[in-house]
């Protein structure tokens, strides 16, 4: 059983309004053109595929794209939109299931790999996005770099939004490497709304050892969807590994 919460109805109702500045144009535009360009002609696999975000507007590109998704809630809500036959869902946790066929592309945006909340999850995650890429395919993963920097010493908490409608913090656990987000919102009836998620951030590093671990080789990393160069002030990371064909695989071990 993976350690992700799932989210219920009444969260799945809320996600695409309480996130809304996620499906603006110019943030959907960047991130399906590289996505599409990594896939090139070949099918796309969607790890928490959630709504169908980043995963309808791959499909409109021409791009085959399957999904797996942990909350039965989220896949209804992506069920208004499109249908199995266009665009199949999984119900599963990222670091188990398996899907039929291949892939040129396995994706997982939006800081998902973090939902899991072990080391070794986050491993069998990247395993699990191997064992579904062809050689020569990639494995691209969008995360938060922890702003640490920001934490004087005694303190644990670093404000991430402040809005007339929202209000959203983070408290780390740094011996655990774990992060609790809080979110106050407020609805149009006025009321306020209180939700929270604990998540296991990850390191750039830590990550490009996870995909060295499942056979994986690091590409490249960009500040955002825009391939911006990343660098050590950069607060996000856009990943890339690719899977080596056979024979560079049995080279590394002669």
């Amino acid at each position: 059983m993976t350690s992700s919460d799932i989210w219920d109805a009444a969260t799945a109702a809320a996600y695409e309004d309480d996130s809304a500045e996620q499906f603006l144009p110019d943030v959907i535009g960047p991130a399906v053109d590289l996505l599409a360009d990594l896939a090139g002609s070949g099918r796309a696999l969607g790890f928490a595929i959630g709504t169908g975000r980043l995963g309808i507007p791959l499909l409109s590109r021409g791009i085959a794209v399957t999904g797996i998704e942990l909350s039965a809630a989220m896949i209804a809500r992506l069920r208004e939109k499109v249908s199995e036959a266009d665009l199949p869902v999984t119900l599963g946790d990222m670091a188990t299931t398996v899907v039929p066929g291949e892939f040129s592309l396995v994706f997982l945006p939006w800081n998902s790999l973090s939902n899991l909340k072990t080391q070794q999850e986050q491993v069998e995650c990247f395993r699990n996005a191997a064992r579904h890429l062809v050689p020569g395919g990639r494995f691209v993963i969008e995360l938060w770099v922890p702003p640490l920097r920001r934490l004087p010493p005694g303190q644990t908490a670093v404000p991430f939004d402040i809005s007339d409608s929202h209000v959203g913090f983070d408290t780390y656990d740094i011996a655990r490497q774990m992060c609790t987000s809080h979110h106050y919102t407020r609805d149009k009836d006025g009321s306020l709304r209180y939700r929270n998620g604990e998540f296991r951030y990850v390191w750039p590093a830590e990550c490009d050892l996870m995909a060295q671990l499942a056979g994986l080789e690091f590409e490249s990393r960009f500040a955002d969807w825009r391939r911006s160069p990343f660098t050590g002030d950069s607060e996000n990371h856009i990943s890339v590994w690719r899977k080596p064909a056979p024979d560079a695989q049995r080279g590394q071990h002669p």
